[in-house]
């Protein structure tokens, strides 16, 4: 049996430009996105929108890829992201001996854990949004990062509807 590695995906062959085009919208969002957040004002932000990024120019019509999970997935990351962080710095609970050693990494798992149980019962499955409800926890969840958040999911899910007609899944 002959087993045969290739190092470039089959299609790529065939559809080198759609790969370009798509790719290159992916960066030029994120380029937009980092010049106007600032390149490192939130990592947890550019992380998670850089993932959610790949996932909608590469498999733009993937379930995960529509806006119930692109949105969605973010309103839930965000909620319990952000209810962690507060529980990490309620000093009732800070107080409790297992979490007074740990409380950012007892309430980011937390989080983490939350979100995707609510990503699942309520069909909003979104993987970059459960890293971010980690970020959240670990980084700080306040009002300009929340804005930023919603602001740059809805124009990513904005921008894919819009090119919707060119866009394929390149996976």
């Amino acid at each position: 049996m002959k087993v045969e590695m290739r190092i470039f995906d089959e299609k790529f062959r065939n559809n080198k430009v759609r790969y370009l085009l798509q790719c290159s919208l992916a960066t030029l969002f994120i380029f937009i996105l980092l010049l106007f957040m600032g390149a490192s004002s939130n990592i947890t932000v550019i992380v998670a929108l850089g993932a959610s990024s790949f996932i909608a120019f590469t498999m733009p019509e993937a379930q995960v890829s529509r806006p119930r999970f692109l949105i969605g997935g973010y309103l839930v990351g965000i909620a319990a992201g952000c209810l962690g962080h507060h529980l990490s710095v309620m000093p009732l609970l800070t107080q409790l001996p297992i979490i007074q050693e740990f409380p950012n990494v007892v309430f980011a798992a937390l989080s983490v854990g939350i979100a995707i149980f609510v990503m699942v019962i309520t069909n909003t499955e979104h993987p970059p949004a459960a890293s971010l409800a980690l970020g959240l926890v670990l980084h700080d969840c306040n009002t300009m990062t929340i804005m930023v958040l919603l602001l740059g999911i809805m124009s990513l899910s904005g921008i894919k509807a819009v090119l919707r007609p060119v866009l394929r899944n390149l996976l």
